[in-house]
Formats: structure tokens, C-alpha cells, sequence
């Protein structure tokens, strides 16, 4: 497995998450991952509330890392389906999602994340199925 540096330097390169959305790798294991974004106004929807782009991508971000412990390295695993379950609205000001390993396959994976608020509000759920490709 890959250090923490060097998983967030690999992923540096999905751009819409890390340099469009701002999203950050706080924390990563074979099978898990923690991401957090600092919400600012372009996160917000005419009805200025955090679009549910911004929820979903969080997650698919931490599947991502979470199933991509050797990223580079190995081959890679990309998202096949996902589904997501919006509960609440985020009334907090910076957003953390979690994503684990359910079953880890040799080529395919099912994982679910949890997205909160600092205020350890569950915003959303996404259950996303995973496929591993050769690089």
C-alpha cells in the first residue's frame, strides 16, 4: 500500500475532485478512505444549499482512494454503478466522507461512504460497485 503522501500526490491528477471541487484525502487504508471539502459558495445551488454533485463526487472520490491502495502500481479499479441517497441538507461548513470496503473481489467490489457535516450530521449514502481493469 501506497503512503498517504503518495496516494494524494497519484490522485492530485483527478482534477474535478481535487482542484475544481477542493476536495482533500484526510485519511486512506486497503479498503477505506476519508475525504473533507471546506464548503464555499461555488458548492451552492440556486436554492444555496451544496448541490448534490458536490455530495456524490466527495463519495466517488473516496472510493476511489479506498480501492486504489497501490494506485499506479497495480491495476486500477473504476466505478461500474453507483447509488446515492440524499438525506438532509448540509448545515455545516465542511463536509467529510467515508467510504468502506463491503466485498473486495479480484474484479469486482461493492463499497458504501457516508458523507457528513462537521456537525456529524448523515447528509447522503452511496453504495457504489466497483471493476478492476488491468492498467
Amino acid at each position: 500500500m501506497r503512503s498517504l503522501e503518495e496516494l494524494r500526490e497519484f490522485f492530485r491528477h483527478d482534477r474535478y475532485a481535487t482542484a475544481t471541487t477542493g476536495i482533500e484525502i484526510l485519511e486512506a487504508g486497503d479498503g477505506y478512505a476519508k475525504v473533507g471539502l471546506a464548503v464555499h459558495e461555488g458548492h451552492m445551488n440556486a436554492g444555496n444549499r451544496v448541490m448534490g454533485a458536490v455530495y456524490y463526487t466527495m463519495a466517488d472520490f473516496a472510493f476511489a482512494v479506498a480501492s486504489n491502495p497501490d494506485a499506479g502500481h497495480a491495476p486500477i479499479t473504476f466505478t461500474l454503478s453507483s447509488q446515492i441517497s440524499f438525506l438532509t441538507a448540509a448545515r455545516g461548513q465542511y463536509l467529510t466522507a467515508e467510504a468502506r470496503a463491503v466485498r473486495k473481489g479480484k474484479k469486482a467490489s461493492f463499497y458504501e461512504a457516508e458523507i457528513r457535516d462537521e456537525l456529524d450530521t448523515l447528509i447522503a449514502t452511496v453504495s457504489s460497485t466497483g471493476f478492476t481493469m488491468d492498467k
